[in-house]
């Protein structure tokens, strides 16, 4: 439309939508084998249906993946190697909208299997690349007894994931240049029906040796520190999996920035070998926090801290952290070596002095003032796996609360002294910490108090934890996402055997504060004579506390980032009198929502549980929700 009096032109576009076309039928012409029901879905683009999900929209691209991609991966699961689409049509009702889709398609006939060839292995035996042929056909029992082989149809999925295992299993010993061609020769059996025979055809080539490790863009870390996480060295065989656990173990220091790019791999010279290229990127590692707090029985009160994990950038930790209020005086101080004089062994040294009223479960008042040194040691070369010997020595001074007198008459104690060795082994695989998407954590603890070490009482104690993490999927491309989705699974048990004067050092669950967690029930209102309605009121008796505990929690979680953790948990355990009524089929439950944050100012967490097993004074069920919440020093 041309202005009057201007040279200027308006253009008006005339759009006639139509009406939405919804997919209301697909209808399947040629197929014998599976009804037009199996076919639809497997497909993205279904009819439409009663629930609002199931809208039936039509799309071409989607339709289009269908067609070439997601029917023919469904028949060549069953053996249809020759199945096509022939062609579609969508015929849509101009009145209403609704449209049927016509799919043509021709199956062919499904394929077995015939035989099977390895040819020019040389590292590996023929009965050792065996194992990973999919297609070993199964020995059936009838009702009569009588065994059968059940035929074996070809799975072109299956026959690729099997070659990718094998091509795995020798870039894992240093065959990075191996070819292995799957191929799979069509023929007709005797009985006129199409038969495949497989074959892996492979070309080893030459084992690839790592020529140099190269690490760029440390500008704070030594090269030391992450030369020590890496676990390949020059002169070794290049091996796939230990590139992916010296990337993981890089970044699981925690000194650079996530998500860190994977190594680089190129050529060293004419002969193969290999030149790995780490480049990473330093993050600001060490954080001071200060600040007002409140928690669940410390009340309000502030904190001061101090942590950093790469001091001179040789990757040891200092930590300075004190914690004041009304209830609680808290001072610590330790420093972390990793590698004592560039050596493998680890070291750390600390010292403590500690102030706490017990406001939850009315205790009453403990001070407890000392030192502790821990040695690491690395267990038969192992990279994950360590041996810890410690020394700790405290002395305390515990009042009781006077509205509490039993629990004060049973555990008073003024100048205590706790003498305790202890030895551990733990095995660390978790990665991407502080909040894991995979990996586990296991470890074992046994020490000793008093007796021949000096102090006050005897006894011994035996410490159980496992963590077991498993990635379940993340939001966009796993390789770059920070979201990331994980299935996690833990558990924890201690046993005392012998008299110890420490109430501390026994067990009693419930909450999150001062005593073993178990969400959705009050601080220490789990006893070893079941649960204890008036504990947040009345505060706890001796009898609270036992020589035996079990917990396990099971979570789906989302780890938003570095900093941020959102879950959603199950938590069941009980307490004991004594290790030989340890009964893990007896358990209270709890189940709820958390969320855990990383701030500048400290770890902030809370948690909405609900208590399944809770119950009235009178002994009756009482189940209810319960919130816990702490901002400060840690979750």
């Amino acid at each position: 439309v041309y202005e009057r009096d201007s040279s200027s032109v308006r253009v008006i576009f005339d759009v006639d939508e139509g009406r939405r076309v919804a997919i209301a039928r697909v209808d399947f012409q040629g197929n014998t084998h599976f009804t037009d029901e199996q076919l639809a879905a497997q497909m993205h683009s279904r009819p439409e249906g009663f629930w609002w999900f199931r809208s039936g929209e039509y799309n071409d691209d989607r339709i289009a993946e269908d067609l070439r991609q997601n029917l023919p991966s469904f028949y060549g699961k069953q053996g249809f190697v020759d199945f096509q689409v022939l062609d579609d049509t969508l015929m849509v009702h101009e009145g209403t909208g609704k449209a049927t889709l016509v799919v043509h398609v021709s199956e062919g006939d499904p394929y077995r299997i015939g035989s099977f060839e390895i040819v020019g292995n040389r590292r590996f035996s023929t009965d050792e690349l065996q194992t990973f042929y999919p297609f070993t056909g199964e020995q059936r029992t009838g009702l009569l007894g009588i065994k059968h082989r059940q035929i074996a149809y070809f799975d072109d999925q299956l026959w690729q994931d099997a070659t990718r295992k094998l091509q795995t299993l020798y870039y894992n010993n240093g065959y990075i240049y191996v070819n292995v061609r799957p191929d799979v020769l069509r023929r007709t059996g005797p009985d006129g029906k199409p038969v495949v025979d497989l074959r892996w055809v492979i070309t080893e080539g030459q084992p690839a040796i790592v020529s140099h490790v190269e690490i760029r863009g440390n500008d704070v870390t030594h090269d030391r520190v992450i030369r020590e996480a890496i676990v390949m060295v020059p002169g070794d065989v290049f091996r796939q999996d230990a590139l992916i656990a010296s990337y993981q173990r890089v970044s699981n220091l925690g000194f650079f920035n996530q998500p860190m790019p994977f190594p680089d791999t190129k050529p060293a010279n004419e002969q193969g070998d290999i030149d790995v290229v780490f480049r990473v990127s330093e993050k600001r590692t060490g954080n001071i926090n200060f600040g007002a707090s409140v928690g669940q029985g410390t009340g309000v009160g502030g904190f001061l801290g101090l942590d950093e994990p790469n001091l001179f950038g040789q990757g040891k930790r200092g930590r300075f952290q004190w914690q004041f209020g009304k209830n609680i005086n808290d001072f610590d101080v330790s420093f972390t070596d990793p590698a004592v004089r560039e050596s493998r062994i680890s070291a750390t040294v600390g010292v403590h002095n500690t102030r706490v009223r017990y406001v939850i479960g009315d205790l009453g008042r403990l001070r407890r003032r000392g030192a502790r040194l821990q040695l690491g040691f690395p267990v038969f070369g192992d990279n994950y796996t360590r041996l810890f010997a410690s020394y700790g020595i405290d002395q305390q001074s515990f009042t009781g609360s006077s509205t509490n007198s039993a629990f004060s008459s049973a555990f008073r104690c003024n100048d205590c002294v706790r003498s305790t060795l202890g030895l551990s082994l733990m095995r660390d695989t978790r990665i991407d910490l502080p909040f894991p998407t995979a990996g586990t954590m296991v470890q074992f603890g046994l020490s000793q108090s008093g007796g021949l070490l000096g102090g006050s009482g005897n006894f011994q104690r035996v410490d159980v934890e496992g963590h077991f993490y498993a990635p379940i999927g993340s939001l966009g491309n796993a390789a770059t996402s920070n979201v990331k989705f994980v299935l996690g699974f833990s558990t924890r048990s201690g046993f005392v055997f012998g008299n110890s004067p420490f109430f501390e050092q026994l067990f009693t669950l419930g909450g999150t504060q001062f005593f073993i967690p178990l969400r959705g029930y009050d601080e220490a209102s789990i006893t070893p004579f079941g649960y204890d309605p008036n504990a947040s009121a009345n505060g706890a008796s001796p009898n609270a506390f036992g020589k035996a505990f079990f917990t396990m929690t099971g979570e789906l979680g989302m780890r938003v980032s570095q900093m941020l953790y959102l879950s959603t948990f199950f938590d069941a355990g009980n307490v004991w009198s004594r290790p030989a009524q340890f009964d893990p089929t007896r358990l209270f439950r709890g189940a709820g929502i958390g969320a855990a944050v990383i701030s500048p100012l400290g770890p902030l967490g809370i948690d909405y549980a609900y208590g399944f097993d809770r119950v009235d004074v009178f002994g009756r069920p009482k189940p209810g929700w319960k919130l816990h919440f702490k901002l400060g020093n840690f979750f």
